[in-house]
């Protein structure tokens, strides 16, 4: 247990932080599913309609510190291949 003030504000602030991240972590992951349920259906222009509205949202993740940089790029680029397999 925190026993000085300046520990007992940190943990605070930690829960607060945490409580913002996984809320963000949790919307991020909502626009994923849509992209992934897009793809399962076979329709291209839904995909592609949900992987637009998922980019923003998953950029924002990476400048506000939720996730790695290049995690999110792996992440797009696999999801737009896949998209653009379906037309094939």
């Amino acid at each position: 247990m925190a026993n000085t003030s300046s520990a007992k504000k940190m943990v605070r602030k930690i829960a607060r932080r945490t409580a913002v991240n996984k809320s963000r972590r949790s919307r991020v992951r909502s626009y994923l599913r849509r992209v992934e349920e897009a793809i399962a259906s076979g329709d291209k222009s839904a995909a592609e309609a949900a992987l637009k509205s998922a980019q923003p949202e998953m950029h924002r993740a990476v400048t506000k510190g939720v996730y790695p940089k290049k995690t999110v790029s792996r992440k797009l680029s696999r999801l737009s291949s896949r998209i653009k397999a379906l037309a094939a």
